[in-house]
C-alpha cells in the first residue's frame, strides 16, 4: 500500500507550475475520437486518469502516442465496441465516450462511470440530452446502450448546470444534423477549452462561457493541435497552501479570472497576494479572520476547492461556516480534521469550523481526490508526523505532487508500506 508521509511545520517558499487541467484534459481526449484525423494535445497533466482514459482509447483501437506533456491521438482504426466496465469504473470521467461514440457512430456501449464516492452522482442529464438528440437509451444491470439511426438538433433545457452533461450533448450535438441549443449550460472554463479543440476540428459552437450554447452540426471533423488550459483547483489548492504555509510561493501558469470567488475569499480573511498576469504570490499572515464560504456552480465557489479551504479556516480566528450545495457527500474529510484536532461541527449540509486551531499530525485518510488534498494541506501546518492511506484519490488529480511540494520545501514523501 503507497502512503504519503508529511512532516509538518515547514516554511513553503519559490515557484509551484501548475499543469493542465484535468477535469478539461479527460473530455478533451474522448473528444479527439470525433476526428478522422491525428488531434494532438499539449499541456496534459501525467496523472492516474489520463493513464486510465488512454487505456479506453486504446481498447477501441485508436493509437495513442505520449511525450512530455502531448498526447497525439490517431482515432483512424478505432472499432466501436463495448467499453467494459473494467475500465469505466476507473474514472467519472469515462462518460465522456457516451457522447463522443454517438456523436461518430450513433451507437455507444458501456458501464455507468466510476470516479469518487462524494454523492449521487447520476447521468440522467446526460441520456436526457441523448434522447433529445434522438436517442434510444437502455440500460442492462448497469450497462448502457444508446443509438440512433440518425441525431437530430434540438433545444435542450438542463434543469441542472452540469458540467458533464453540458460537455456530453456538445460531444454528441457537433456532427448531428441541424441546430442543438443547450439551455441552462455550465460555464465553468473546462467547456469553453473544450468547445475551442471541437471548433478547431471544424465544428461550429457559439456561446460556450455562457447559459445557452449553440452547436450547428457538421459531417466531418478534422484533426488539429490544442492546449489544455491550466489547472485553476490545482493553483487554487496551491494558494491555499500558501496561504498557510508559504513565503513569497509563487503559484505560476495560472489563469487568475478562474479563480475571483477564491482570491475574494483569501482577501476577506486577510491573505497576502501579489497577483499578476498569469501568476499570484502569497505570503502566509500571522493571522485570518473568519469567513462564510457557500459552493455553487461556476463562477460560484468552486466544490472542488471546498475540502482544503476548510483546513484553512481552521486557522482563522473566529467562527466560519461552510455550506456544501453541490455534492452531499463532501464533507468525508472532516473526521480526519477532527482526529488532528480542529473544532469542527457539522448539521446537515454546513460545518462549523472555530479557530484558530494547532493541528497535529496522526495517520488519516484520502477519502476522495479533494479530501486527499485537505489531508495534504493539514499534514503541512500540523506538528509532527501525518500519514495520508488511499493516496491514490490525490494521485488521480494531482500531477507529481509530491515533487512540486519537496522543491519549495515541504518534507512529503511518497511511501510504500
Amino acid at each position: 500500500m503507497k502512503v504519503l508521509e508529511i512532516m509538518g511545520e515547514q516554511e513553503l517558499t519559490g515557484s509551484l507550475r501548475v499543469s493542465g487541467a484535468k477535469n478539461s484534459a479527460v473530455a478533451l481526449i474522448p473528444a479527439a475520437l470525433l476526428a478522422d484525423d491525428d488531434v494532438t494535445i499539449c499541456n496534459v497533466p501525467d496523472i492516474t486518469d489520463i493513464d486510465s482514459l488512454t487505456e479506453i482509447l486504446e481498447s477501441l483501437g485508436a493509437k495513442v502516442k505520449r511525450a512530455s506533456e502531448s498526447i497525439i491521438v490517431d482515432p483512424k482504426p478505432i472499432s466501436n465496441k463495448e467499453i467494459p466496465e473494467s475500465l469505466a469504473k476507473k474514472l467519472r470521467a469515462s462518460y465522456y465516450f457516451m457522447g463522443a461514440l454517438l456523436g461518430k457512430y450513433k451507437k455507444v456501449t458501456m458501464y455507468f462511470p466510476g470516479g469518487c464516492s462524494i454523492g449521487e452522482r447520476p447521468i440522467d442529464l446526460h441520456l436526457k440530452g441523448f434522447e433529445a438528440l434522438g436517442a434510444h437509451v437502455t440500460n442492462d444491470k448497469n450497462k448502457y446502450t444508446v443509438e440512433a439511426e440518425k441525431l437530430i438538433g434540438t433545444n435542450i433545457y438542463l434543469d441542472i448546470a452540469s458540467v458533464g452533461a453540458t460537455i456530453n450533448i456538445m460531444l454528441a450535438a457537433v456532427k448531428a444534423e441541424g441546430v442543438t441549443e443547450i439551455d441552462n449550460a455550465a460555464k465553468e472554463p473546462e467547456i469553453v477549452n473544450v468547445a475551442t479543440l471541437l471548433n478547431n476540428m471544424g465544428a461550429k459552437i457559439t456561446g460556450a462561457g455562457t447559459s445557452t450554447i449553440k452547436i450547428t452540426g457538421v459531417e466531418e471533423l478534422h484533426g488539429c493541435f490544442h492546449e489544455v488550459i491550466p489547472d485553476r483547483i490545482e493553483a487554487g489548492t496551491y494558494l491555499i497552501i500558501g496561504a498557510l504555509c508559504g513565503k513569497n510561493l509563487k503559484i505560476d501558469n495560472i489563469i487568475p479570472e478562474h479563480l475571483d470567488s477564491l482570491i475574494s475569499k483569501l482577501q476577506e480573511i486577510g491573505a497576502d497576494l501579489d497577483v499578476g498576469v498569469d501568476y499570484i504570490i502569497v505570503n502566509k499572515e500571522e493571522s485570518y479572520k473568519p469567513t462564510n464560504i457557500k459552493t455553487l456552480v461556476y463562477p460560484g465557489f468552486p466544490t472542488d476547492l471546498q475540502q482544503p479551504f476548510t483546513v484553512l479556516l481552521t486557522q482563522c480566528s473566529g467562527k466560519s461556516k461552510v455550506t456544501e450545495t453541490i455534492w452531499e457527500n463532501r464533507f468525508m474529510h472532516l473526521p480526519y480534521l477532527q482526529a488532528m484536532g480542529a473544532e469542527i461541527s457539522l448539521k446537515g449540509q454546513s460545518a462549523t469550523i472555530l479557530g484558530p486551531i494547532e493541528l497535529i499530525g496522526t495517520r488519516v485518510k484520502a477519502t476522495d481526490l479533494r479530501a486527499g488534498a485537505a489531508m495534504v494541506a493539514a499534514g503541512l501546518i500540523a506538528s509532527g508526523k501525518t500519514t495520508i492511506t488511499n493516496v491514490e484519490h490525490i494521485l488521480r488529480g494531482y500531477e507529481q505532487i509530491v515533487e512540486k511540494l519537496s522543491s519549495v520545501g515541504a518534507k512529503i514523501e511518497s511511501k510504500e508500506i
